[in-house]
């Protein structure tokens, strides 16, 4: 009956304290600002990208369909965490339910997850169609496309309700301080009453094999296409592919590097002051350059753009041209034509 007790005092945690900010009222003002306009420009490339590549039928292709997903999951990666983070910084609520806490955690490591494995993916895509050009159509078919992009979320799905399962079934009692601004892994098992080897192990195993399965296929990928552009005649194209490939390794690298760095390692390495610098790389960082990086340096995408734009352009002149000519051809006006006359 003791033990029973105790089990229920030790789970009667309700509401968790995000404490990974500061407190300075000058320094939360300028976060805010920087946060706020990181997050909207954010939020802007993004949906700009997902437009273009839905509305133009010249990006209905492999790639694009690929790259469309990025740019959906680059706007619910910051978005689950972001909001919450200005919220603390503008109004100091700090507060998160345990509810929300847990659903918080398990929606940011179902799309970190998935983009990991897109990215794997999307590398794929690439070194088909640098390495094999002639037999892309082939290999690489829409069908094929519609598998790997619902098998990606499927993946991340289960591996984030594995994760998150693993978290909120310990038990948490004392502090309830969450020391990053959001609720993650590392943190939540450092409040934890409950042994945690079991579990971390688990979450080591797990988050050790997937992530570095997904980070094998993209460097192989990618050492397939430095060699086939080495390979190329033309020191211009190889030139120009090394600058494109270049900056989507930088941005592969810096994902996975700070990813791995987060969930691959014990507990006890945790480091409140440096996870949040290597969290913001991939939470908010990398879903804003990921839109530049990958799609608005493209031509294809620049074209697609400029035509969305004089298409909403030429609308927005025959709606215009359409209510001057009502107004001028209601009763009113032609009366009143007629008496100056």
């Amino acid at each position: 009956m003791k033990d029973q007790m105790q089990r229920v005092n030790l789970s009667m945690v309700s509401e968790f304290v995000l404490v990974g900010l500061s407190d300075a009222l000058e320094v939360r003002f300028l976060l805010f600002v920087l946060f706020l306009i990181i997050y909207l420009a954010t939020m802007a490339g993004n949906i700009t990208i997902l437009v273009a590549i839905s509305t133009d039928t010249h990006l209905h292709n492999p790639m694009y369909y690929f790259l469309g997903n990025l740019s959906l999951l680059d706007i619910l990666c910051p978005t689950i965490t972001v909001p919450k983070m200005l919220e603390a910084l503008l109004l100091e609520n700090k507060g998160i339910s345990f509810t929300g806490c847990m659903l918080q955690l398990f929606f940011l490591i179902d799309v970190v997850g998935t983009e990991i494995f897109l990215l794997a993916v999307m590398a794929y895509d690439r070194y088909v169609a640098i390495c094999h050009p002639l037999q892309y159509m082939n290999i690489v078919s829409m069908k094929l496309c519609s598998h790997l992009a619902i098998g990606t979320w499927v993946v991340g799905f289960f591996n984030s309700l594995l994760h998150t399962s693993l978290i909120f079934t310990l038990f948490f009692c004392g502090s309830n301080e969450v020391d990053q601004y959001y609720c993650d892994i590392p943190p939540m098992l450092a409040l934890s009453c409950s042994p945690t080897y079991s579990r971390e192990l688990v979450i080591l195993t797990v988050a050790g094999v997937l992530g570095s399965s997904a980070f094998v296929v993209t460097l192989i990928s990618y050492i397939y296409i430095l060699l086939a552009i080495l390979s190329m005649n033309s020191s211009e194209s190889r030139h120009k592919a090394f600058s494109t490939c270049g900056s989507h390794l930088t941005v592969v690298c810096l994902f996975y590097g700070t990813t791995i760095c987060t969930y691959v390692r014990p507990s006890s390495t945790y480091s409140p002051n440096q996870d949040r610098i290597v969290s913001m790389l991939y939470e908010i960082l990398t879903p804003l350059l990921n839109p530049i990086i990958y799609s608005l340096r493209n031509n294809e995408v620049k074209c697609a753009l400029r035509r969305a734009i004089s298409q909403v352009r030429t609308a927005l002149t025959r709606q215009e041209h359409l209510s001057i000519s009502v107004t001028l051809w209601t009763p009113g006006n032609l009366i009143g034509t007629a008496v100056c006359d």
